[in-house]
């Protein structure tokens, strides 16, 4: 696709960062051994247990798992998105972000679309300017002027969410600098089919959109009936409330309305509350709850969970008590659970019919709104309580029937504790064992430890699995590779995690100097990629290169003695049945002969 960033670049961005340069400088290190070590910045802690690993070029917190590259650092610390994370760390080392074009960089292009994208934002910002020019000297900016102050808004928080009022008429292309088409690109102005166009937003109160930098990327706005009625609005034309469309600037399914403004505000935000419009945020900010963000005019997406949960490990989704919030609230829930990791929550709050956060706030205050919010229905209650409508009953089949409904929504998730949890909770409403839920959705009760399993019945920890072993010496010592000469043979072995170890192998053959952070980035945001995360802090007992390497090629060998074994045992089962092909008789006689020669008679 046009415009990502190279592949190539990343590896080497991310090979040549130090990360631990890039954290001290926002979070002082001291050096711990061989690795650096700080009071985790992530959540608060006495003890340090936030490790920076100069080699892996990796971060890790054993406290709340926290952990990954430098561009994930920043992500989190300086709550950036992923490209501005990568243009960052390729300003701190002199570099020129490189973008691919078909497959090609192209460093003309890559010129040319920066400077048309940074002439829209500019053009955006003049815009903004207008419409808060507009709102202090337009003649007719009474109306926008009125109505704020019938909703209780101050000057200053008008400002700090930068208000604007869009007069009646066409007056936007004469107000910027623009062409007629770079404002059609933004959404500014709409052409009709014989060419002409005109102002999107016209008799407006306007609410910029900013994106995490401050930019402006799009716009909302209000209807203002000439009466200054709520029920009279036969003098203006279109919704009630109306959004910027698509453009290359802004996508409505990534971001959320006042969350820069929420960032400006606090430093530390112990939770998000996200409602559905721009007057419930900018309501409750005058209030002083400062925390609150609007999605724009469509569902929560995981791309919007995604965004908070970089921020805060508390989002609670406010929504009216009707049909119409308790349908918003389940698409929320539903874009929430595939993404939900660790310690992060989400809550619910529903208001009563006839309320919204705005009137709801001005009528009860912040202190009790707030107390509202503390007793927002958890993720589990709301989810059992919504599967549970229509069935009513509660005998066999109506649990059978809770069951099936629940089934789809926990497969989706993608983190094994969590899980673990809804599967108790569903046990416990359905009075069925754990272990028998964990049979029917085909997963396995959460054990905290991916790298070992305990034996119920010895409590001893048993060792981690043969691909497991592989996998973190990998990513502990990405030389290894080069010390595996068959790792083709490898392809053919039946167990799980073995396409990752596959791949991890391939990557390191065409590109053996990776590091271990580099690696982590190929599966940014995939569930491989959290397993990887979770192996890669692995600490061996000797990590001196020849252990490493010892322990590594011994579990590739007992990994292939396996697969031979029971591709053996398979081999002479057909045969015993006589159905062995021509071909199964040759590989059953080579198998065969292998065995002999590792295990000679004794005389």
């Amino acid at each position: 696709m046009a415009g990502r960033i190279a592949r190539s670049f990343i590896d080497d961005l991310v090979s040549r960062v130090d990360i631990v340069e890039v954290i001290d400088a926002r979070v002082p290190l001291k050096k711990a051994g061989r690795e650096y070590e700080a009071c985790c910045p992530f959540h608060n802690e006495k003890t340090p247990s936030f490790k920076v690993n100069q080699q892996k070029q990796f971060y890790h917190c054993f406290g709340c798992k926290a952990g990954g590259s430098a561009i994930t650092f920043l992500m989190e610390y300086d709550h950036l998105e992923f490209v501005e994370a990568i243009e960052e760390l390729a300003k701190h080392i002199g570099v020129e972000v490189e973008y691919e074009e078909g497959g090609r960089f192209d460093p003309e292009q890559q010129r040319l679309q920066k400077e048309a994208k940074t002439n829209l934002y500019d053009l955006l910002g003049q815009c903004d300017r207008f419409y808060r020019q507009q709102l202090r000297q337009h003649p007719k900016a009474s109306i926008a002027v009125d109505y704020l102050k019938e909703r209780g808004l101050s000057g200053e928080v008008a400002a700090r969410y930068n208000i604007g009022y869009a007069p009646a008429g066409n007056n936007i292309e004469g107000a910027s600098q623009g062409s007629a088409d770079q404002l059609v690109t933004t959404g500014m102005l709409i052409r009709k089919d014989n060419g002409e166009t005109y102002d999107r937003f016209r008799q407006r109160i306007m609410f910029p959109i900013r994106d995490s930098r401050g930019r402006v990327i799009g716009f909302g706005g209000r209807i203002i009936p000439e009466t200054n009625s709520e029920n009279d609005a036969s003098d203006v034309k279109g919704p009630k409330y109306l959004n910027s469309p698509e453009t290359p600037l802004f996508h409505k399914g990534q971001e959320l309305y006042g969350l820069y403004e929420t960032r400006q505000a606090l430093r530390d935000i112990p939770r998000l509350l996200v409602v559905e419009g721009y007057m419930d945020v900018i309501a409750l900010a005058q209030q002083g709850i400062l925390y609150a963000v609007a999605s724009l005019g469509t569902a929560c997406t995981p791309e919007h969970v995604q965004k908070l949960f970089r921020l805060t490990s508390d989002v609670v989704f406010c929504f009216d008590g009707d049909r119409a919030g308790h349908e918003a609230a389940w698409r929320a829930l539903e874009n929430t659970l595939p993404v939900l990791q660790g310690a992060q929550q989400i809550r619910f709050l529903f208001l009563p019919d006839g309320e919204d956060p705005d009137s709801m706030v001005r009528k009860v205050g912040k202190q009790a709104f707030e107390q509202q919010i503390e007793q927002a229905q958890s993720l589990s209650q709301y989810f059992f309580d919504h599967l549970r409508e229509g069935i009513g009953r509660h005998d066999l089949e109506a649990h059978r029937s809770l069951i099936d409904r629940a089934k789809p929504y926990l497969q989706k998730m993608s983190d094994a504790a969590y899980k673990s949890l809804l599967i108790k909770d569903l046990a416990s409403y359905t009075q069925r064992d754990e272990r028998d839920l964990h049979g029917l959705l085909g997963s396995r009760p959460s054990t905290h430890a991916p790298t070992v399993r305990i034996n119920p019945n010895t409590n001893q920890q048993l060792p981690p699995s043969l691909v497991r072993t592989a996998l973190r010496c990998l990513l502990f010592h990405p030389p290894l590779a080069t010390s595996l000469d068959e790792s083709k043979s490898l392809s053919q072995i039946d167990q799980p995690g073995i396409g990752l170890l596959l791949d991890l192998l391939e990557i390191l053959k065409m590109n053996p100097t990776l590091t271990t952070a580099a690696l982590l980035e190929r599966w940014r945001g995939t569930i491989e990629g959290q397993h990887l995360a979770k192996l890669a802090t692995w600490q061996p007992t000797l990590n001196d290169p020849e252990s490493l390497q010892q322990e590594f090629l011994g579990a590739i060998e007992r990994l292939q003695a396996q697969h031979l074994s029971a591709r053996t045992d398979t081999l002479l089962a057909k045969a015993n049945q006589g159905f062995l092909s021509p071909e199964e008789k040759t590989e059953l006689q080579t198998l065969l002969s292998r065995t002999s020669a590792k295990n000679p008679v004794q005389t």
